[in-house]
C-alpha cells in the first residue's frame, strides 16, 4: 500500500464527519488534489523545463483553465499560455509548405483531436486519485479504526461510490468483500433513501394539498441530488483570495 496516502485518506474521512460538513469523502480528497495542484502549476512548477514540456503537449481542460483564471495569476498563466500555443502552432502548422495537403490535414485534425481530450491538471490529479481510492480499500482491510471511518461516513456520491466498490473488489478477497460491500452500502443506502424521500416531498410542497405542511428537510433537497449523483467537485475548503497585480 502507497503509505503516502493513508494521510490524507484517513484525514478527508475524519473531516466529514465534522458538524456542517457533509459530503462525499472522495469529492474532499479529489478538490484538496485539484487545489494543491492548481497553487503548484501558477506557483513553483511553473517555471521548471519538465513540467513545461508537459503542459505545452497536454494543454489544459476548460474547467482548469477556468479555474487557473479564477485564481487572479494572469502572468504564470499568460507565460504558459505563449509556449503551449506556440507548441500547438508548431504542430499543425510546421508542415503546411507540404505538397503532400491532405496528409498534412489528417495530422494537424489528429493533433487538435488528442489536444481535445488531454489535460496537464486532470492526469495529475487522476494519477493520485486514483492511488487514494485503493488505499481506502486497503485501509478498510488493514485497520479497524478506518473501518468505523467509513461506517461513519455521510455518503458517497455514486460516481466514487462506484470506483470505491471496484477497487475493493480487485484488492479483498471474497469473503472480505462480501462484508466490505455490506457496510459500504448500509451506508449509502440509508442516504439514498433519506435524499429520495426529500425530493418526493419537495416536489409535493408545491401542489397545493401539501402547502400548509412544513418542508422538513426538503428545502434544498433538489441541490443535494445533484451533489450525489455527480459529485461536489471543483469547491475547497476556503477560497482562495485572488491575488493584486500580475503575480
Amino acid at each position: 500500500m502507497e503509505q503516502i496516502y493513508t494521510i490524507p485518506v484517513n484525514e478527508a474521512f475524519e473531516k466529514v464527519q465534522e458538524e456542517g460538513f457533509c459530503t462525499c469523502p472522495f469529492c474532499l480528497m479529489y478538490n484538496r488534489l485539484e487545489d494543491n495542484e492548481l497553487d503548484l502549476i501558477l506557483g513553483a512548477s511553473m517555471m521548471e523545463p519538465d513540467v513545461r514540456i508537459k503542459t505545452n503537449e497536454a494543454g489544459f481542460c476548460d474547467t482548469h483553465l477556468s479555474l487557473m483564471f479564477s485564481r487572479g495569476k494572469r502572468l504564470p498563466l499568460a507565460l504558459m499560455l505563449e509556449s503551449h500555443l506556440n507548441k500547438i502552432a508548431e504542430d499543425i502548422e510546421g508542415s503546411t509548405a507540404s505538397l503532400l495537403v491532405n496528409r498534412t490535414g489528417d495530422k494537424a485534425a489528429k493533433r487538435l483531436d488528442k489536444l481535445d481530450h488531454s489535460c496537464y491538471i486532470c492526469d495529475r490529479i487522476e494519477y493520485n486519485f486514483k492511488n487514494m481510492i485503493e488505499t481506502a480499500a486497503l485501509l478498510w482491510q488493514s485497520d479497524e479504526a478506518f473501518r468505523e471511518k467509513v461506517k461513519a461516513a455521510p455518503y458517497f456520491c455514486l460516481k466514487h461510490y462506484g470506483k470505491f466498490i471496484e477497487a475493493a473488489k480487485e484488492r479483498l478477497s471474497k469473503k472480505e468483500f462480501g462484508e466490505f460491500y455490506r457496510q459500504v452500502n448500509e451506508v449509502e443506502t440509508k442516504y439514498f433513501d433519506k435524499l429520495r424521500e426529500d425530493v418526493s416531498w419537495f416536489c409535493k410542497k408545491f401542489d397545493y394539498r401539501y402547502a400548509d405542511e412544513p418542508w422538513g428537510d426538503a428545502k434544498d433537497a433538489p441541490e443535494r441530488a445533484k451533489l450525489f449523483l455527480g459529485g461536489n467537485l471543483h469547491t475547497y475548503e476556503k477560497e482562495k483570495k485572488p491575488s493584486d497585480g500580475l503575480t
